[in-house]
């Protein structure tokens, strides 16, 4: 009996192909979770250094309404009103029926960013990327002609600009 030569794919070649494409596999999958997340990190904090920004010309205009000495709480409140709600179409966030995390403040100086506000400002495109039920917060400082811009959905428990800053800056 004549015996032929088989010449073909041994099984352990076979296997150990197939768990060297699982390994690359692996490694891949994982580097794109990985590129995702840093993506999405950096279209947040994007968003939130466009909308404070916006909201530092508006606090400077309230500091220059207030002049260099202001002291009365009052004033202070008209200004916040007239410039903030009326001329900027923020919503004070006490009178929104925003719930926010322990993360966000949530004290007179802290407004809403509208749809309204939005386009105002011509970042239409920041507003339509929020999710439903997630909405940004700008709480103004004007003492000190500061801003601090918060995501309510926030970002692995990170909240304000200031802490995805941070964390941009460890990767």
């Amino acid at each position: 009996m004549i015996m032929r030569e088989n010449k073909g794919i041994t099984l352990v070649a076979l296997i150990i192909t197939i768990i060297v494409l699982i390994i690359i596999a692996s490694i891949g999958v994982y580097g794109g979770k990985e590129t995702i997340r840093k993506a999405n990190l950096e279209a947040l904090r994007t968003n939130m250094l466009l909308i404070e920004a916006k909201a530092k010309g508006v606090v400077e205009e309230a500091n220059f309404q207030l002049g260099p000495d202001f002291q009365k709480e009052s004033e202070l409140e008209t200004i916040r009103t007239n410039l903030y709600v009326t001329e900027n179409k923020l919503q004070k966030l006490s009178d929104s029926g925003v719930t926010v995390s322990s993360g966000i403040p949530t004290g007179d100086n802290v407004y809403v960013f509208t749809q309204e506000t939005a386009t105002l400002w011509a970042l239409d495109n920041v507003y339509s990327e929020l999710a439903s039920g997630e909405y940004y917060i700008i709480e103004f400082n004007e003492k000190e002609a500061t801003v601090e811009i918060y995501n309510t959905l926030g970002y692995q428990g990170h909240y304000s600009l200031t802490e995805l800053d941070e964390i941009g800056a460890l990767d």
